[in-house]
């Protein structure tokens, strides 16, 4: 029987960490941060990313119920979602909106829009199901904690660390983040459009 330390693998684990620091982009959300919290806009660190890593795990251990119950099948969600990466790295490549409504009208800021949608966004959701196609739910949990802890470290030092950084700096690690997570949905499309067309021709194989 294996235990759990036998269950992670550590190269898994960085990947996963990486996919998801990639789409939460919680370094390419300082500017808001800071501009929010110029405005007043109050933001509780530990609960914002207390609430996120809840939303995060729940919808990594119940989303494929979720999709059964709509008869969709995990590798089919994968292509889709990989689709969805691709804009997302998109959009952080070409510093672009398509999906994300920072909400900059909003005057409290801990659960909308820190939480929920900056953090646990229907991004990082999508990205979490499909990353359920290729790796361990261990490892995917396990850098669902290390990216919360990130965030709240970020969040807690959003001033300093936009300071260093300065506008610059941070549109840098954007790009950079963006060009990971597109060369990332492609070989997720590949490898799991592969699995879903491979399945497909075989149950017609059956029905011959």
């Amino acid at each position: 029987m294996n235990t759990t330390s036998d269950m992670i693998n550590p190269k898994d684990l960085i990947s996963v960490s990486l996919i998801l620091f990639s789409v939460i982009d919680i370094i390419g959300s300082i500017p808001l941060i800071i501009d929010m919290k110029k405005r007043g806009v109050k933001i509780e660190s530990a609960k914002a990313s207390l609430i996120a890593m809840v939303l995060m795990l729940l919808f990594l251990l119940t989303g494929r119920h979720l999709l059964g119950l709509f008869g969709v099948d995990v590798e089919s969600f994968a292509v889709a979602g990989s689709i969805i990466i691709f804009l997302l790295g998109i959009e952080m490549v070409l510093g672009i909106t398509l999906f994300r409504d920072d909400h900059l009208e909003e005057k409290t800021g801990t659960i909308v829009p820190i939480a929920f949608p900056l953090l646990a966004g229907a991004g990082t959701m999508t990205t979490i199901l499909t990353l359920k196609a290729k790796y361990a739910p261990i490892d995917i949990a396990l850098g669902i904690v290390l990216n919360t802890l990130i965030v709240f470290l970020v969040l807690r030092s959003s001033d300093w660390i936009s300071k260093k950084l300065g506008e610059s700096g941070a549109n840098v690690l954007r790009k950079v983040f963006g060009i990971i997570l597109l060369a990332i949905a492609i070989k997720i499309f590949r490898e799991n459009f592969h699995l879903m067309t491979k399945v497909d021709l075989a149950e017609l194989t059956k029905q011959l």
